[in-house]
């Protein structure tokens, strides 16, 4: 009997947790998440990464055209 009476114990504690679980899970679920956190760019690193790229662009090109206007070959 004593087996029946501990199971018997046993199975009204997880009764009673598992309510407690129904009655508190929809409200943790019903939390919103927090907010996004702000950009932390404004757009003006990109476009300073642009015109850096693009004045990298022009320098390349420059000295790769500046060697075939100075010298004496003519290639076009």
């Amino acid at each position: 009997m004593a087996v029946c009476a501990s199971f018997k114990a046993f199975i009204a504690v997880l009764a009673v947790a598992s309510l407690i679980l129904a009655v508190v899970s929809p409200s943790v679920e019903a939390q919103s998440p927090a907010p996004a956190p702000a950009p932390t760019s404004d757009g003006t690193s990109i476009d300073q990464g642009i015109a850096y790229l693009l004045m990298l662009v022009a320098l390349v090109l420059t000295y790769l055209i500046h060697p075939l206007d100075a010298s004496s070959y003519t290639f076009f």
